[in-house]
């Protein structure tokens, strides 16, 4: 009786490990920066490469200072919640880079990187869904712009896109977050930072061709940006999702948005 339980134990163990999340840190080479950029890729339990289920994919971006692993810090369930909605997350190194290709700085082309080099490789090396509508795209602040800017600029790409706590409009905070030596001064280059902001970008918006949600903690620094991009959206008749919460820009406020967001796209990847 003891050697079948000890077996029985045996067989519980390994079922349960061949189950996992999988965590993988992996490097994708840039073609056009010429160099390579990590990434976290987290798959749900029951993956299979050799499968025939394929998967929707949430990229999911950092924000300034952070890196590719921040989200796996700072939301510990990740790979348990992605596993009961059933998609894959990955989560580039933006590099305080805000997600543009620089036009003063070569070594800088983020955009490229993720709504391109990264998206064809994650398809040629997981089992994906390879269209815009098993595609979505968000992060928290930096990585909230990067969120609409992507997706408002590569519908081809994403059919669905987020931000939280984003900076939505950056001409208000010209000095901040290294975003001047991405593509110059706001004094000098007043025309690029007015082409270069999510505000000014919803003109590209084809009615019924991309899901939008964003959000922000009414004590955010970036509250009231958030709030000129509803009333704009809205002034537009452009459909999305916007929602205020108590909160400020942390950690916490993040946590709890990223589980509304990932049921928003849950929905959007499940839509018949």
């Amino acid at each position: 009786m003891k050697k079948l339980s000890v077996l029985f134990l045996l067989i519980v163990l390994t079922l349960a490990s061949t189950q996992a999340q999988v965590v993988d840190t992996i490097e994708v080479f840039s073609t056009k920066m010429n160099r390579s950029i990590k990434n976290v890729v987290v798959l749900p339990a029951g993956y299979d490469k050799s499968g025939d289920v394929k998967y929707p994919v949430l990229y999911l971006l950092h924000g300034h200072g952070g890196r590719y692993n921040s989200w796996i810090d700072l939301k510990k369930t990740l790979p348990q919640d992605i596993t009961r909605l059933g998609m894959i997350v990955v989560c580039p190194d933006g590099q305080n880079s805000w997600y543009w290709d620089s036009p003063v700085d070569p070594s800088f082309q983020f955009e490229t990187y993720v709504s391109k080099e990264l998206v064809e490789y994650i398809d040629q090396n997981y089992n994906t869904i390879t269209s815009p509508k098993g595609r979505a795209v968000t992060g928290l602040s930096m990585g909230g712009h990067g969120g609409l800017w992507l997706g408002i600029n590569h519908p081809d790409v994403f059919g669905a896109c987020g931000s939280m706590s984003g900076g939505v409009d950056i001409r208000p905070f010209p000095n901040n977050w290294n975003m001047k030596q991405r593509i110059g001064t706001y004094k000098e280059n007043p025309e690029v930072w007015d082409n270069h902001t999510v505000i000014t970008q919803l003109h590209k918006i084809e009615p019924g061709t991309l899901a939008i949600t964003f959000d922000c903690g009414k004590d955010d620094f970036f509250f009231r940006v958030n709030e000129e991009l509803h009333k704009e959206m809205m002034d537009r008749n452009i459909l999305h999702d916007y929602t205020v919460r108590p909160g400020a820009h942390t950690g916490e406020y993040w946590s709890n948005s990223l589980d509304y967001q990932m049921l928003f796209f849950y929905k959007f990847f499940n839509q018949k």
